[in-house]
């Protein structure tokens, strides 16, 4: 997704390679792990694909700042 619309991948949240696919546990985690770069109106878009034809995709603006 990040390589079609020419997305810097120092811009794109990635940890697939360190869980492997954790089904409907990877975003959770991903925000999880990367919480405290985000800062309240980053734009964020969520693209997870799944088994068979399942996928998902969402674009929000993030709503606060982290505490760490």
């Amino acid at each position: 997704t990040a390589n079609r619309i020419g997305l810097d991948m120092e811009k794109v949240m990635v940890n697939i390679h360190k869980y492997g696919n954790t089904t409907s546990a990877t975003l959770p985690l991903l925000l999880a792990e990367y919480e405290n770069q985000l800062h309240k109106g980053d734009n964020i878009i969520f693209a997870a694909f799944g088994g068979g034809f399942t996928w998902g995709a969402i674009y929000f603006k993030w709503a606060y700042n982290s505490d760490n």
